[in-house]
């Protein structure tokens, strides 16, 4: 049996199956597409500027170093003017973290790129390992992820930087959907679904060029072009809710490949109706023509735009309705009510907060509220935390040490 031609070239042997399609393809090809589909969402979404100093978020994983590997390729090759800087976050997790900034210090040798290294212990006086000993294992995710996303800000302000990219792949913003949706959450749909999100409080935004690569696609590339990458779980992970709505992905994948990049675009839809109101604490940058404004290819004509006024009268309309308490003795028969008699209770519509972007009082960075969600948690942390400490003077170590050195000298005889 002849062997398989790359459905691409049509020459070489095909020795790859797109997961995202199934397109039997070769090698060089593989490599090829995969760094055109970056660059055309790179360009198509106007990402960067010529002169622009970029940090990409490197934590050594397969995501972050493939996000490092194909920047530093197109830059060259398209000519983008890019000043690419490498930023890690520390978060103190033993065994896991320490050994991965292993891998992006090399990384930073075989890119050519500046590394900064930025710490939990430094930011916050608390590492993870610290945390999840307070804690527990279950909610240290929560605590991760909010003292990250503002380390990484903290991180690119230092380094005097406003644009930091990350290596979210398709997977990850299903997922991230999948959550939101789970949860009821839907105004937090833009943020998770737009490739590029900034705030007027804040001057650093942040996109993901691997938005529309598939998690397996990513793993590819990074087998074929022998990237250096570090490949062990967080050890902390498996507890996180994110766990459950990944494995729903991954099963849903199987029986429909496509499936990630419908519930990505489900979720853009999604967004696209929440109202600007609703979803003020997102602005969403999207600077492409073809795109409204979260990024979502309007193909109908207006009527996301007819939608979205009506979700809005909508929404005016509800904050006018009355509620109606039924009399203590019942209905009578002359009553005339819209109130339904198998109601228990009258059901009123839940009310979406509206969220307003601005600083927190105390570390003067990003928030929704007067104070953000990192010292919020910082504050609970170190109200637990022992506030006396020992401190041992140079005539209480030496007489410490005496004796230490007397009982080592003791000898205990059996009587």
């Amino acid at each position: 049996m002849p062997p398989t031609l790359c459905e691409v070239c049509k020459e070489a042997r095909a020795a790859v199956i797109r997961p995202k399609n199934s397109q039997k393809i070769c090698k060089q090809c593989f490599l090829s597409v995969f760094e055109i589909e970056i660059h055309e969402t790179i360009v198509s979404n106007n990402l960067f500027h010529r002169g622009e100093r970029v940090a990409i978020g490197a934590s050594g994983g397969k995501d972050s170093t493939v996000l490092a590997s194909v920047l530093k390729t197109l830059n060259e090759r398209h000519d983008y003017g890019l000043d690419l800087v490498l930023l890690s976050i520390d978060e103190g997790i033993r065994g896991y973290r320490d050994d991965s900034l292993e891998t992006v210090k090399r990384n930073a040798r075989q890119y050519d790129m500046p590394l900064e290294i930025v710490g939990y212990d430094q930011l916050y006086g608390w590492t993870m390992d610290q945390v999840v000993a307070q804690v527990g294992k279950k909610g240290n995710c929560t605590y991760c992820g909010v003292f990250r996303r503002q380390a990484l800000d903290r991180g690119a302000a230092k380094l005097g930087i406003k644009h930091v990219v990350t290596g979210h792949n398709a997977d990850d913003v299903a997922e991230t959907v999948m959550m939101n949706l789970l949860r009821g959450d839907l105004p937090r749909l833009a943020r998770a679904t737009s490739i590029m999100t900034s705030s007027a409080a804040s001057e650093i935004k942040r996109s993901k060029p691997l938005k529309y690569a598939y998690e397996k696609e990513i793993v590819l590339y990074a087998h074929h072009k022998k990237l250096d990458y570090f490949s062990t779980e967080c050890i902390y992970s498996p507890e996180a809710f994110r766990g459950s709505a990944r494995t729903l992905i991954k099963d849903l994948e199987k029986i429909r490949p496509s499936s990630i990049l419908d519930i990505v675009k489900s979720g853009e839809d999604m967004a696209a109706l929440v109202p600007p109101e609703v979803s003020s604490s997102v602005q969403c940058v999207a600077h492409a023509e073809e795109t409204n404004g979260c990024g979502t290819r309007n193909t109908d004509g207006g009527s996301m735009a007819q939608m979205e006024k009506r979700m809005v009268a909508n929404g005016a309309a509800a904050e006018r309705e009355t509620e109606i308490t039924l009399p203590k003795g019942g209905i009578t028969q002359n009553a005339t009510s819209s109130v339904s008699i198998h109601d228990k209770k009258a059901r009123g519509r839940k009310k979406v907060n509206k969220q307003v972007m601005g600083q927190c009082e105390r570390c003067g960075y990003l928030s929704s509220q007067k104070i953000c969600k990192a010292c919020s948690l910082l504050e609970g942390l170190n109200k637990s935390r022992p506030r006396n400490t020992i401190e041992v003077g140079i005539e209480d170590e030496e007489s410490s040490t005496t004796l230490m050195r007397q009982v080592t000298d003791l000898t205990i005889s059996a009587g």
